[in-house]
């Protein structure tokens, strides 16, 4: 089986922190939402290859992250895009890299690369050899609310007997979070696209799937966080840090008081200040401030501030002092 890892959205909800990194090398404690997913991959012997498929924009940094990694399967794989308005859609940019690659003669693992998953993906290998028909991951979101956002999935047992992409009225709360697994005969990007189908979510390959043979969904509970807005991000970090926090060995803490789930990344300086529910990134310094729930980028400076659930770019100025 080879696998490709999606990584080539430009988190344009997550601005201005994501407009000049990829979302996928954003912390979530001590490693990265991707590398979480690379390092899966990597242990599982049944995955020959990793692709990782970005765009042009964000090439250079995932060239160099997977240079500096210890890992041996990724491989990058670029589509020719720059922009949001240049994409190909999900299923657009799949056949593209099938095609690419050389791919579809083996089983085809694919997952979003802003996926921060409870289980492990061997777990859902294992229930896609059971059956070896396209299978898809499943989870209760809890709120019809949130569904509306998603790929919704009806269920027969563990089969999937309906699909709709981002309903306005959903019907039940079970959603697809972008982890699938496709035999090499349903490897069928190209023939879909042929046909005149969307080209942009992978939910509508799903359903076209459906119609034509069996699909089965692999469901689990616990936690998934798709990253791709601030308050799912501090979300995902807070699962994972689960109370603690984090702090860079030569980050500088100075009369300060941290409550929960604070992340401070190395050589930032935080003084007489109190933080929660924060990531800091690197180089920051911050005085005299009250921050909850925030993100705040790299070589920033705040000063004299309360802020709750803000989200600062780098190489921002905030003060109020005198």
């Amino acid at each position: 089986m080879k696998a490709i890892v999606l990584a080539g959205g430009y988190a344009t909800r997550l601005w201005p922190v994501t407009k000049n990194r990829p979302k996928m090398l954003l912390p979530v404690g001590e490693t990265t939402v991707i590398d979480r997913i690379l390092g899966e991959l990597e242990e599982d012997d049944r995955i020959t290859d990793v692709f990782v498929s970005t765009n042009q924009r964000f090439a250079t940094d995932f060239r160099d992250h997977i240079a500096a990694s210890s890992f041996e399967k990724p491989s990058l794989t670029v589509e020719e895009t720059a922009e949001e308005d240049e994409k190909f859609g999900v299923v657009g940019a799949l056949a593209q890299l099938v095609d690419r690659e050389g791919l579809g003669d083996e089983d085809l693992l694919v997952i979003a690369g802003d996926n921060l998953i409870s289980f492990d993906i061997a777990a859902f290998i294992d229930y896609f050899e059971q059956y070896d028909d396209p299978t898809l991951a499943a989870y209760d979101v809890g709120s019809r609310e949130k569904a509306s956002s998603y790929g919704l999935i009806e269920l027969d047992g563990e089969e999937v007997t309906d699909f709709q992409e981002k309903p306005d009225d959903p019907n039940s709360t079970l959603v697809s979070i972008a982890c699938y697994a496709f035999p090499a005969d349903a490897i069928r990007f190209d023939e879909y696209l042929n046909d005149g189908n969307n080209p942009d979510e992978p939910g509508w390959f799903i359903q076209w799937l459906v119609d034509d043979g069996p699909v089965r969904a692999f469901t689990f509970d616990d936690a998934w966080y798709d990253i791709g807005t601030p308050e799912s991000y501090l979300e995902a970090v807070a699962w994972e840090l689960d109370g603690d926090n984090v702090v860079a060995e030569d980050a500088t803490i100075e009369n300060t008081t941290l409550g929960e789930n604070v992340h401070v990344l190395s050589g930032a300086e935080i003084v007489n200040s109190s933080l929660d529910g924060t990531i800091v990134f690197p180089d920051t310094t911050i005085l005299d401030s009250d921050i909850r729930q925030s993100i705040i980028d790299r070589d920033t400076q705040v000063e004299s501030l309360d802020l709750a659930g803000a989200l600062i770019g780098a190489h921002t100025q905030l003060t109020n002092g005198d």
